[in-house]
């Protein structure tokens, strides 16, 4: 298996990206076409732990839209052959610091998370 073929994790950027803009726009339209509209899709969020992409969908249609931008750092793309990829990455909000990890998997219809874990530090 290559690790790292460097147009895949171009890909893979550019999807992490166009998520992270529609986090922090509140885009639900994005964000629901990103995760895998299938019921093995799971989030496991700060205070939620949602299991297949309509749980996860209902969830971001009644989060509150208003203090979502936050700082990135360290994060790291690592592209595992050509149909998987992770990203993760640390973020500070509102002066905390919080992680996120996301599993990438290419599908038919592009790249989508197919598992995502979003925690803060205490």
């Amino acid at each position: 298996m290559e690790i790292n073929i460097p147009e895949v994790v171009a890909e893979v950027t550019a999807a992490f990206e166009r998520y992270e803009a529609a986090l922090v726009a509140n885009d639900v339209a994005v964000l629901d076409e990103l995760f895998w509209d299938s019921p093995l899709t799971l989030r496991y969020g700060i205070a939620e732990n949602l299991h297949g992409h309509d749980e996860i969908k209902a969830y971001r249609a009644a989060r509150p839209s208003v203090g979502l931008a936050r700082e990135l750092e360290r994060t790291v793309i690592t592209a595992y052959g050509r149909d998987m990829a992770t990203a993760n990455t640390l973020f500070r909000r509102g002066g905390r610091l919080g992680r996120q990890s996301q599993t990438w998997a290419r599908m038919p219809e592009g790249w989508r998370v197919v598992s995502a874990h979003v925690s803060m530090m205490p």
